[in-house]
């Protein structure tokens, strides 16, 4: 029962990352973090970029892998509540346009982690690790694939 929705979709998260302004949106929101970040006067430069870089990507990994199911009501018989996020979008079609934006995003950001730390050990380990945990759960061998839970298939 969809008593005052007004969208066309079945389940809405699936086009939600391709709506208007949202890579704009996303980009802006990470760069105020590191923005925040910088303005707080006992971090030095190299620790605002591994914090921007955890933090976006710890973000990333609990909104897109780890959440499952819709914040509405959707008239798909519950087929939505199994899913990720990540799943959804772009119903669960590989290599589309946001898709690929939002596994590049965290390339991009580990990059300029990485050079602004210097590749000093510490920062790169924790930088590394970090866009780990959020490119392996994108791979779409694992679409699907619950590693701490039980598999929906």
């Amino acid at each position: 029962m969809n008593v005052g929705v007004a969208h066309s979709e079945v389940n809405p998260n699936t086009r939600v990352m391709n709506s208007r302004g949202m890579w704009l949106t996303y980009a802006l929101g990470v760069g105020l973090l590191h923005i925040v970040l910088l303005s707080i006067p006992f971090f030095s430069v190299p620790v605002a970029w591994t914090l921007t870089n955890v933090i976006h990507n710890l973000g990333m990994y609990v909104f897109l892998h780890a959440v499952k199911g819709t914040p509405f009501e959707t008239p798909d018989q519950g087929k939505a509540r199994l899913l990720t996020h990540w799943e959804q979008l772009d119903y669960g079609v590989q290599f589309t346009s946001s898709r690929k934006f939002f596994t590049i995003s965290p390339i991009i950001l580990y990059f300029l982690a990485s050079f602004y730390t210097k590749y000093d050990p510490t920062h790169f380990i924790l930088n590394t690790a970090s866009l780990l945990s959020v490119l392996i759960p994108k791979m779409p061998q694992l679409h699907g694939v619950r590693i701490f839970g039980i598999n929906k298939y």
